[in-house]
């Protein structure tokens, strides 16, 4: 059964007493919140400074790049109170220009594939770079995970965070519109990672941003993902066709490799031949959340991994989420630690709209228009069992 962060602080610290020995130090120092702090990360090749912040919240340690907005580091303590980076990411700022990846990133003006790389809105046509084959993808060549962003560190009652700007100029990729984007990253005194994200345009345009953090609970560089038990809640998803681009269709999980919602291992039907996995090279796909679009953050997708104890829930605002089990890593990024990432060495849970919206009339609205405000929570819960 799970338990939160603060349980098992004081399950280990209290077993420990009793036993007449003092809590070890990381035990009595994962519930203290630290101010955010700033160290040179690096420097883009036109000379442009890169920043690691640094920040600790009821247990939770949190590392972001300014470049990208890249969760370069999230640690977690397993069932035991032993610290590992639980995100997949490179060691130096190259690595992240270079791997392709997308390791950590803030995704936008629009994450996930649109056809074509082309839209149409308000009787005009858009042409976005073309990516990913004939598609668009994350935004471009040069979306908001390319971008340096312009950090701002709070403390505010028992949270700590970061607040990353970055604005888009109207034609930036193709797209329409000055975007003004604030995304606010906050630890709470429960180790909650929450990520808030706003946007506001100066013309009608498109917008899905997104957070694009491979997860391992055993640890970064430990293997592969494949026995994470993972339970969703979602009946539906949308099948894609051989460029990964949605059919338009919200076809059952029911039958099919992608129906989690009794909970069962990542890797357990991965190898099946489905003709869908067989386009993805694994799951790569938008799931339907059961939910919906809410106000609030509703919790849809709950995710443990045995060995280390480490569980993880997400709640969300969105009405889908892009799940992909890291079937293009090849062996050839070295990671953090040092490992080589194979396939299926990570997995990312992108909450979201839907791919290609702006192309599939039946799907969720992605256009936001001058005087609304984008606005979308994704709230990480971390714990043991």
């Amino acid at each position: 059964m799970p338990i939160s962060r603060r349980g098992v602080i004081a399950a280990t610290a209290g077993g420990l007493a009793a036993a007449g020995l003092a809590a070890p130090a990381q035990a009595q120092s994962q519930a203290q919140k630290t101010k955010p702090t700033r160290r040179p990360f690096g420097k883009l090749a036109d000379g442009t400074r890169v920043d690691l912040w640094t920040l600790e919240n009821g247990g939770t340690k949190l590392g972001v790049l300014s470049y990208g907005g890249i969760v370069h580091r999230l640690e977690l303590p397993d069932a035991r109170g032993r610290y590992a980076n639980v995100s997949l990411g490179c060691a130096d700022v190259d690595g992240y220009v270079n791997a392709g990846t997308y390791f950590g990133a803030l995704i936008g003006r629009y994450g996930n594939r649109i056809a074509g790389g082309r839209f149409t809105l308000d009787g005009t046509t858009y042409q976005l770079p073309q990516n990913d084959g004939e598609n668009s993808l994350h935004g471009g060549t040069q979306g908001f995970d390319k971008r340096v962003w312009d950090v701002e560190p709070f403390s505010r009652g028992s949270d700590v965070g970061l607040i990353l700007r970055y604005v888009s100029a109207d034609g930036e990729m193709g797209y329409p519109g000055t975007l003004r984007t604030r995304v606010d990253y906050t630890l709470t005194a429960a180790g909650d990672f929450r990520i808030d994200y706003r946007a506001t345009t100066s013309k009608p345009t498109i917008v899905n941003l997104t957070s694009h953090t491979y997860f391992n609970l055993a640890g970064e560089g430990t293997g592969d993902i494949y026995g994470h038990q993972m339970k969703l809640a979602a009946a539906r998803y949308t099948p894609v066709n051989k460029t990964l681009i949605p059919t338009g269709e919200l076809a059952p999980v029911a039958g099919t490799p992608f129906d989690f919602r009794a909970g069962k291992a990542i890797g357990k039907d991965i190898r099946v031949a489905h003709q869908q996995q067989l386009y993805g090279q694994g799951i790569d796909h938008n799931f339907v959340l059961d939910k919906g679009s809410t106000r609030a953050p509703e919790r849809f997708v709950t995710v443990s991994e045995p060995r280390s104890g480490r569980t993880m829930t997400i709640a969300t605002t969105e009405p889908g989420v892009q799940c992909y089990t890291g079937n293009f890593l090849d062996g050839t990024i070295t990671g953090t630690s040092g490992s080589v990432y194979r396939q299926g060495d990570g997995f990312c849970l992108e909450t979201q709209h839907f791919p290609d919206s702006p192309n599939q009339p039946n799907f969720p609205s992605t256009v936001l228009r001058p005087g609304d405000t984008y606005r979308t929570t994704t709230v990480h819960s971390f714990g043991v069992s």
